[in-house]
């Protein structure tokens, strides 16, 4: 059952920045730190791969509205991913889980934790400074690089940080939304404009 607090943390790292979890598992496996890392995600090609999407990524996820572009273009590579690592832990393990099972955990986790970052980022995007967004980026960064490699070594701890990060990311999206809601509807007439 060890293996669930790591599919779990995986998940929610996914959802912030799936790129950052397969480039810090890869590279922590490779190194021989933590626990055992599924081969896939130690192989060259696939390192290369995340560390190049992670700079992609860290880059757009800094400037207003185009996190939010490439926020919305992640709604299914973030949730696969997460849903993927999962299904390679339980592999990995060689326990009595089930792969289908724990990349369900995974992904769904990723789903929610993305919904959670995407429905922030636009609330954030709202305000009309530009530093919140950058704050906000390199926090979510260093968060996730943090509990990703905490997670090798105390996997029951890092999910339990993560459970509680993910419940109040839930809250505050719940406090924000009517930010949330002001940014579509200026988005929606930014549109009706530009085509009239």
């Amino acid at each position: 059952m060890s293996v669930l607090p790591m599919v779990f943390t995986s998940g929610w790292a996914s959802g912030i920045n799936a790129y950052a979890v397969v480039l810090l598992l890869g590279l922590c496996g490779r190194a021989g730190v933590g626990g055992e890392v599924p081969e896939p995600l130690q192989r060259p090609e696939v390192l290369i791969a995340a560390a190049v999407l992670f700079l992609c990524e860290a880059v757009a996820d800094k400037i207003p509205y185009v996190d939010t572009v490439w926020d919305a273009v992640h709604t299914l590579i973030r949730p696969a991913c997460g849903a993927m690592i999962g299904s390679m832990l339980a592999g990995q393990s060689g326990g009595d889980l089930s792969e289908v099972a724990c990349g369900a955990l995974g992904g769904t986790t990723a789903l929610v934790m993305h919904l959670v970052k995407m429905s922030t980022r636009m609330a954030v995007n709202s305000s009309p400074e530009p530093f919140s967004n950058l704050v906000l980026s390199v926090v979510e960064d260093l968060g996730v690089a943090a509990l990703v490699v905490f997670a090798l070594f105390h996997p029951v701890v890092a999910a339990c940080i993560a459970g509680g990060l993910l419940v109040l990311g839930i809250g505050t999206v719940v406090l924000l939304w009517r930010k949330v809601r002001a940014f579509l509807r200026r988005r929606r007439e930014r549109r009706l404009a530009a085509a009239r």
